[in-house]
């Protein structure tokens, strides 16, 4: 009785230890959770601006291709247009260790099956991966990469992140492939996350009626033509940027989540141990007690 009872300590010794382990990577993951968030309400700033920009300067392209009203020998610009999709390219978000709970299982697991649902071989789309787990786990599944980012800080900076989202826009513009999502679970809150597939390119989700309720004015030098070349792949990757930062947030909400639930189960263990280790040791207590008496017995 005594070995079970050094035993139930050990044990609860050692699961105490584990709980302030998981308590200390809860807290610094809710640390980077807020920061993360106050980097990307940060950005949506920026992002809206750029939007309004793009939108106003774009209007009666997009008015002219929505409504298939394009004239022959007009310009339009590459990334506005789409064209038939002989591939496909996917940048795929997932963090680089683990401790994240089900953040990047769910995010592989649907990968795969829309890859399966939407493409006959691995000749239809091109492959980009963020994070080493996805990196990972498209290499043992043979799936070839045209790209891989590995290692991003915790609130990557647009630096960071430049050459990725740079090599997709010129590969989409060199029709390497011919449409562009990218795939990651979008926060919602500390508890929350959903996998969402965003279309990148081409670039369909400006509005042009958004462009009647802007109130500027611009005067382009040397064209407007010149700008959109510069400013719609910049547009382009702050989208991709965007993601990313989105995704960081949906990861270290994760692993507040799971070091969380890590946290409560080792208290649930602590709990029944000791309550094992109480009745082990009113058990010895017992025997105890009843070897005394049986003696005394014995001895009258």
């Amino acid at each position: 009785m005594g070995a079970s009872l050094n035993e139930i300590k050990q044990r609860i010794g050692s699961t105490k230890k584990t709980s302030q382990i998981t308590k200390a990577m809860q807290m610094v993951s809710a640390s980077k959770l807020t920061k993360s968030e106050s980097h990307s309400n940060n950005f949506q700033i920026y992002a809206h601006k750029v939007r309004e920009v793009v939108t106003h300067m774009t209007a009666q392209e997009l008015t002219d291709i929505y409504t298939n009203n394009v004239h022959d020998g007009v310009n339009y610009n590459s990334m506005l247009l789409a064209r038939p999709v002989k591939k496909t390219g996917y940048i795929v978000i997932t963090s680089d260790g683990g401790l994240v709970g089900g953040y990047n299982s769910s995010i592989l697991k649907q990968m795969m099956t829309m890859l399966e649902e939407d493409h006959e071989s691995q000749d239809d789309y091109v492959m980009i991966a963020i994070g080493g787990t996805g990196a990972d786990f498209f290499k043992t599944r043979g799936i070839n990469l045209a790209y891989e980012l590995r290692n991003l800080s915790d609130q990557p900076s647009f630096d960071e992140v430049r050459k990725i989202v740079t090599m997709a826009t010129t590969m989409y513009q060199n029709e390497v492939f011919d449409e562009l999502y990218v795939c990651y679970n979008h926060h919602i809150n500390s508890l929350t996350s959903q996998f969402r597939v965003e279309k990148m390119l081409p670039i369909t989700d400006l509005d042009p009626d958004e462009a009647e309720s802007y109130e500027q004015e611009y005067l382009f030098e040397p064209s407007k033509a010149a700008i959109l070349d510069q400013l719609l792949p910049q547009y382009a990757e702050s989208l991709i940027y965007g993601s990313i930062v989105d995704a960081k947030t949906a990861e270290h909400a994760a692993g507040m989540t799971a070091m969380k639930t890590a946290t409560d189960n080792a208290k649930n263990i602590i709990d029944d141990l000791t309550i094992s280790f109480n009745r082990a040791r009113q058990g010895a207590i017992t025997q105890e007690i009843t070897e005394i008496v049986a003696g005394a017995i014995a001895l009258e």
